[in-house]
């Protein structure tokens, strides 16, 4: 390949990029109050039949990602011109004021071509169109922007329009009916929950004494790994070392990283405390809203009964389904958190906010940690 191609190609591509952004208003910190649509922030917009980034809107992703009703999430940052987050090993960085997060939420269409049907898969070689979304193949259900403000974090929700124009300001959420199909054509009916202000809140609160909201996501362990850019493939943290948004941050290979859930390659152990650690433990830790539980399900809990191995539930009723122990070795169909995981019940399923279906994948790989560890515990009745 001569070097005259690879400059033409890249050319091309620059070009393509400048087309998206072109028309696009620089991105917009709202210091204060609810805007009315997505588009108001300018952060991602729809332009043709894409929904493209704007210039310094950097995308990212996790290693392993918190599971909702199997839907696929864009995730960005963007920052104030001459700002960057500092490097934190193990918690949230510490981003600017002006800083704005958002996650959007999406599917794959199904051949049906019905606006309801979505499809339950994990391929997303047909999502994106550049670092955006190719809408000829996606169906966006919602956005949700965080954003650093002097008096701290907020969380505000947009809902879609059905012509996937612009999202709409949801303060008190939506439930939108949906019909998961898979590649088999079986068909799964649920009610895609949008969760309002207060909902995205109790979430975020990493400390419930403070409850004021942090991402959960921008931490080392869950962003050390590669991304595929527009300028080509980097690891996240390297890339937004680069780009001025993060200071202090060492060597990939120096900071923590979580296995992915789904890579057969790490350890079944690796993967599931990695599942647990971001679909649990921001509530479940010494600090955040599930602490009087006693069950911890982050990284920092040791393999005892701090991570609920023997040890019985501080509350009885019907969430436990009549099991003793929060994880019994060797047993996961006896133990209390795959009982809870397996239901799609409000009053017994967990995690309590976030899901309207099972994650019959995540079940599955929680069952088998638990069937693969030895010894017993003994019931005191």
């Amino acid at each position: 390949m001569t070097k005259w191609y690879l400059r033409a190609t890249l050319l091309v591509a620059l070009l393509l990029l400048a087309a998206c952004q072109r028309g696009m208003d620089p991105v917009a910190f709202h210091a204060d109050g609810r805007p009315p649509q997505l588009s108001d922030w300018h952060v991602v917009e729809v332009r043709g039949n894409k929904l493209v980034l704007n210039q310094g809107v950097v995308p990212y992703d996790l290693n392993t990602p918190l599971f909702t009703d199997y839907a696929h999430k864009l995730r960005t940052i963007w920052m104030p011109k001459g700002t960057s987050a500092k490097y934190n090993p193990t918690d949230t960085f510490d981003f600017p004021v002006g800083t704005v997060i958002t996650k959007t939420f999406y599917y794959p269409k199904t051949s049906s071509g019905k606006f309801t049907d979505v499809a339950r898969t994990y391929d997303s070689s047909r999502d994106f169109a550049g670092e955006g979304l190719d809408l000829s193949n996606v169906h966006l259900i919602e956005t949700r922007v965080l954003v650093r403000r002097e008096s701290g974090w907020a969380a505000i929700p947009y809902v879609w329009k059905d012509d996937q124009s612009d999202a709409q300001l949801a303060r008190t959420g939506a439930v939108i009916p949906l019909t998961l199909v898979d590649d088999k054509d079986a068909r799964e009916d649920f009610n895609y929950v949008v969760p309002d202000e207060s909902q995205c809140a109790s979430c975020h609160a990493q400390d419930w004494v403070s409850r004021k909201v942090h991402p959960i996501g921008p931490k080392a362990r869950h962003i050390n790994r590669d991304y595929h850019y527009a300028s080509g493939t980097e690891n996240e943290l390297e890339h937004l070392m680069k780009v001025g948004y993060l200071t202090g941050a060492p060597a990939p290979d120096q900071a923590p990283r979580n296995a992915n859930w789904a890579d057969q390659r790490a350890s079944l152990d690796a993967r599931a405390r990695a599942y647990l650690d971001i679909n649990c433990g921001h509530c479940h830790n010494p600090n955040g809203a599930a602490n009087t539980t006693a069950l911890t399900l982050d990284l920092t809990a040791p393999e005892d009964r701090h991570l609920g191995i023997c040890k019985p539930p501080v509350a009885a009723g019907r969430g436990t389904g009549d099991h003793f122990f929060d994880i019994v070795p060797g047993s996961p169909d006896d133990s209390i958190v795959t009982y809870r995981m397996s239901s799609a019940d409000p009053g017994e399923m967990m995690p309590e906010l976030g899901r309207s279906t099972v994650h019959r994948e995540g079940v599955a790989l929680i069952k088998a940690w638990i069937a693969a560890q030895s010894g017993g515990c003994v019931a005191i009745h």
